[in-house]
């Protein structure tokens, strides 16, 4: 008898249903290309809705148009076109406004999205901006100013905004949606 060590076979490779050989790419769906320029007028529409009094319509338009299959800066685009809109609507008809939207026709997606959009919004509402340290200037006493009094350039107000909506959005519509987003592959 050979002398081989039969643990160290690894089986799954022998078998064709095994994980092993499953292809990862099947689990991402395919994203079709959007282009800067459609997310521009796409956000122009919108923020027309926005400046007419529609909110609701506006925030609704912008979260069933997620440009998945953009660019960085077309993603950059809408993110501040949702977060505009966010802003723009009361505190008061956020509760009111969400609970339209869940129960709607496809209400849980649009819900998912604007949970994507705010944690994308607060991912960047922490991070220092590239303008904030183009614009320091150097003071008298060697120190370097890099922030304005007050915070920096109004990310808290943002920030603020953004979590207010993830309040009213959790009671809606539940801690699903944050479990939904996390495992979900594609990204606003």
């Amino acid at each position: 008898m050979a002398n081989f060590n039969w643990r160290t076979i690894n089986i799954d490779l022998l078998d064709p249903e095994s994980p092993a050989n499953f292809s990862t790419t099947s689990l991402a769906p395919a994203l079709a290309s959007v282009s800067a320029s459609e997310v521009q007028s796409l956000s122009s529409q919108i923020k027309q809705l926005l400046r007419g009094g529609d909110s609701e319509s506006a925030l609704r338009g912008a979260l069933e148009n997620p440009p998945y299959g953009g660019d960085a800066a077309a993603k950059e685009v809408h993110l501040a076109t949702v977060v505009e809109i966010l802003q723009s609507i009361k505190q008061s008809e956020m509760s009111p406004m969400l609970s339209r939207i869940y129960g709607s026709d496809g209400g849980v997606e649009v819900l998912d999205v604007l949970m994507k959009y705010l944690y994308k919004g607060m991912s960047h509402a922490s991070q220092p901006s590239s303008a904030s340290t183009r614009s320091m200037s150097p003071q008298s006493t060697g120190f370097s100013q890099i922030h304005s009094r007050g915070g920096g350039e109004g990310g808290g107000q943002a920030m603020s905004v953004l979590l207010s909506w993830h309040e009213k959005l959790v009671e809606i519509a539940g801690p699903g949606s944050i479990v939904r987003v996390m495992s979900d592959r594609r990204t606003v």
